[in-house]
């Protein structure tokens, strides 16, 4: 239908990874429940600053530039934005872009993980974010706050938490 909403076309899907085993069934549950063949799927990853600041200081503010899924898979080359990526991951992604014809591309940000996968929604134009929640019990949440709650409250897209067993 011409001129009638979005497109599903343009479907850009974020999951939040952190190689976490809550970020991996995150990113499980995106690909059994949420993906559909020919979306864009864009693995977002924070990284804390660090002794690398220098050295990707250029892309401080708006991250990486966009990494395809074959570059993502090559070990030496993700040594230089100091990610060190996971079999089991890579395994998931590979299959999904197979049989779903996905699009996959990964977006590395330095920084505070709240702020920046809410930054990473608007920059991307994603569609709905998928994340984990690592279960922290209330004291926790409220001493060290909640990276979940700070996305829930504070991104411009849906988001679908995948909770732990």
């Amino acid at each position: 239908m011409a001129g009638g909403g979005r497109a599903d076309d343009d479907r850009r899907i974020g999951v939040a990874m952190d190689y976490s085993a809550s970020s991996k069934r995150a990113l499980d549950w995106a690909i059994a429940n949420l993906l559909r063949r020919g979306d864009a799927l864009v693995v977002v990853h924070v990284l804390h600053h660090g002794g690398e600041e220098a050295k990707h200081a250029l892309w401080g503010k708006s991250g990486s530039p966009l990494i395809p899924l074959s570059e993502f898979r090559d070990p030496t080359a993700m040594q230089q934005y100091g990610v060190h990526c996971d079999a089991e991951v890579l395994d998931m992604l590979d299959t999904a872009a197979r049989q779903l014809e996905l699009t996959v591309v990964a977006k590395l940000y330095w920084g505070d993980a709240r702020e920046k996968l809410c930054d990473a929604v608007e920059e991307q134009k994603i569609r709905t974010l998928v994340m984990g929640s690592r279960g922290l019990g209330s004291i926790q949440r409220i001493l060290l706050g909640s990276v979940t709650n700070y996305v829930l409250s504070n991104a411009s897209c849906p988001v679908t938490v995948v909770k732990g067993k």
